[in-house]
């Protein structure tokens, strides 16, 4: 079971069919708690067969759009109390200001709604079935502390994001409730990837030579595995962090230092 555990407790991980999400959540089962994955897309339903495969305890799936209030009132608020929530569905795409149409802002606006109002939506439901001692973890990113060229809508979701997590760590304290927010580099997820061969082409450059660039930018070389950041979201929500709320916390090898 390693350094925590969590036996006896319920936690829901959103966004964990695959990455980050995934990786996180079997950390959480492996360590003893009670999981619930969710996802808008019908693959949450094989990962979750996956991961009870992997490690022999029951791993429940939902399907639910986080930014459907309907839905997540019907998934989440059907799962009764709950002691960790791990806010983790988002949308990482390209956004130039300069695109021409209207599809960029039809993408822009999917990924506030997404990144914002879905992590809103399932929060406010999830704390009515919250007891004192519980905690909340978003996932952010580095970009939630700097900035990149032609992703507006994601970094302005992320900073978001921990304007979120700040006034919920103050509105929350009198309940002894924890919030905090996880801030990844770059980790060879899905997500990650696409952004990589989506930017080497802007940049008419290889994928070889931009993901060169983004290392050269790290103290650290090497490029992240989901299983390297897991383990701080279960710290988090430990109770060796129990004097730890309202911070965001980065995993990034050296890229951004602050």
């Amino acid at each position: 079971m390693g350094a925590f555990d969590f036996t006896g407790k319920k936690a829901l991980v959103t966004g964990a069919s695959h990455g980050i999400g995934y990786a996180v959540a079997e950390g959480f089962v492996r360590a003893g708690a009670e999981v619930t994955i969710l996802s808008s897309t019908a693959d949450i339903q094989e990962a979750a067969g996956q991961m009870t495969k992997a490690t022999g305890k029951p791993v429940r799936a939902e399907i639910c759009d986080i930014t459907d209030r309907a839905q997540v009132r019907k998934s989440v608020g059907g799962l009764g109390p709950l002691d960790i929530l791990i806010n983790n569905a988002g949308l990482e795409r390209l956004t130039p200001m300069y695109e021409e149409g209207d599809e960029v802002e039809a993408l822009f606006a999917r990924i506030i709604e997404i990144n914002l109002i879905g992590t809103y939506y399932v929060t406010r439901q999830a704390l009515t079935q919250m007891p004192a001692g519980s905690n909340i973890i978003i996932t952010g990113s580095v970009w939630s502390k700097s900035a990149a060229p032609e992703f507006a809508a994601y970094v302005t979701s992320k900073h978001g994001n921990l304007g979120f997590m700040r006034v919920l760590a103050k509105e929350l304290g009198p309940r002894n409730i924890r919030v905090n927010a996880v801030c990844p580099g770059w980790v060879k997820t899905r997500a990650a990837l696409r952004s990589l061969t989506e930017v080497a082409a802007h940049a008419e450059i290889s994928e070889d030579e931009m993901l060169s660039q983004i290392l050269a930018g790290q103290a650290l070389p090497g490029l992240m595995e989901p299983d390297d950041v897991a383990n701080l979201y279960l710290f988090l929500a430990s109770d060796l962090a129990k004097n730890i709320t309202g911070q965001a916390v980065n995993v990034d090898r050296g890229e951004v230092m602050a």
